[in-house]
């Protein structure tokens, strides 16, 4: 019976995204280019911004060793670029090899918890932005999910114990994985305390790490509403809330390249009322398509010119290939206690 749900759910999204697609290239011909073009700038900035909050953390993290930003700044378009053409996140897997190829002895466990250092401030604006999109009266409630054409967000919903299997299964295999990696919990955890290192000084991380964080969401605001005004939905200060009320549902369940059909379905609802349905899923598809081709423009210019990768294909096997190396290095100092202690 699942089988059945998910297949029809599936079929539905995609011929809503096809559709919403047939929109976009209809209404080409009444898109404002120049609102398009200053918009993705925006998001570029928004990057950039970024990019710099995570520079300043791993600066932090790694005080005696010399790295340059344009490789913390390449590293981050490339995953931005890889996560709005494959599903499940894989541009993190990409974002963080790439970041520790660019530090000497660095390690993951430091390099992740220091790019992660701006999730607390995204979080706390993130629970704000939901907040307001669903005290306006226009957002769906998460029991409406169901009913959205939008597989992952509609079949987890109306799956409700299928989604609690799930998420108590992650919860067991972290748990599982912890107690096998036991022997080499305390060196894991004193690496991730040294990626956090700058949370640990608050006014540096006021200043380098919030303060950019700050900006990057203003950017990112203003890229939102001039891409509302470019396909003509409506550019005001509610409708860009709504809009990241939209990103915020769609990237807590990653299960296609940016949130494809979720974010459809829900701006098309979210925006019923403000302007002809043809014209909202020209702009759910168009603002997509656009963010897309130029992170992952750019993305992959970063690779060739800074990298010197080939195709994120090449990135993803050298990371696997490092991780190995680091898996098995790891073993052997502990196996080991006459071996030099890996590097922290």
């Amino acid at each position: 019976m699942l089988d059945i749900l998910a297949s029809a759910s599936l079929g539905r999204t995609i011929t809503d995204f096809f559709d919403a697609v047939g929109s976009f290239f209809s209404n080409l011909a009444a898109v404002h280019w120049s609102s398009l073009l200053v918009g993705l700038l925006f998001f570029a900035a928004n990057l950039t911004l970024r990019s710099r909050a995570i520079f300043n953390s791993l600066r932090a993290a790694y005080p005696a060793v010399r790295f340059q930003w344009r490789r913390i700044w390449g590293a981050y378009f490339a995953a931005v670029g890889l996560d709005n053409v494959v599903p499940a996140r894989g541009g993190d897997v990409v974002k963080i090899f790439l970041t520790k190829s660019s530090i000497p002895d660095s390690t993951y466990a430091t390099v992740a918890a220091a790019v992660y250092t701006e999730a607390p401030f995204d979080v706390v604006i993130g629970i704000f932005v939901l907040i307001f999109a669903f005290s306006q009266g226009v957002f769906p409630k998460p029991p409406a999910f169901a009913k959205l054409s939008a597989f992952d967000l509609s079949f987890l919903a109306s799956n409700v114990r299928l989604t609690l299997f799930l998420l108590t299964a992650l919860v067991i295999a972290t748990l599982v994985a912890f107690a096998v990696l036991s022997r080499r919990v305390l060196a894991f955890w004193e690496r991730v305390r040294q990626g956090f290192t700058i949370l640990r000084d608050r006014e540096r991380y006021l200043h380098e790490v919030v303060a950019l964080q700050a900006l990057a969401w203003l950017c990112r605001a203003a890229g939102f509403w001039f891409l509302l005004d470019a396909f003509r939905v409506g550019a005001s200060v509610r409708n860009v809330m709504l809009v990241f009320g939209v990103s915020a549902v769609a990237g807590a369940i990653p299960l296609t390249p940016g949130g494809a059909g979720v974010q459809q379905a829900l701006l098309v609802t979210v925006f019923r009322h403000a302007a002809p349905t043809s014209v909202v899923a020209a702009y759910s598809v168009g603002q997509q398509i656009a963010i897309a081709a130029l992170t992952s423009g750019v993305g992959f210019v970063a690779l060739v010119t800074i990298f010197r990768f080939r195709s994120f294909k090449d990135v993803v096997r050298a990371g696997r290939a490092d991780r190995k190396a680091e898996d098995r290095a790891g073993n052997g100092a502990t196996a080991d206690p006459s071996e030099p202690r890996a590097r922290a």
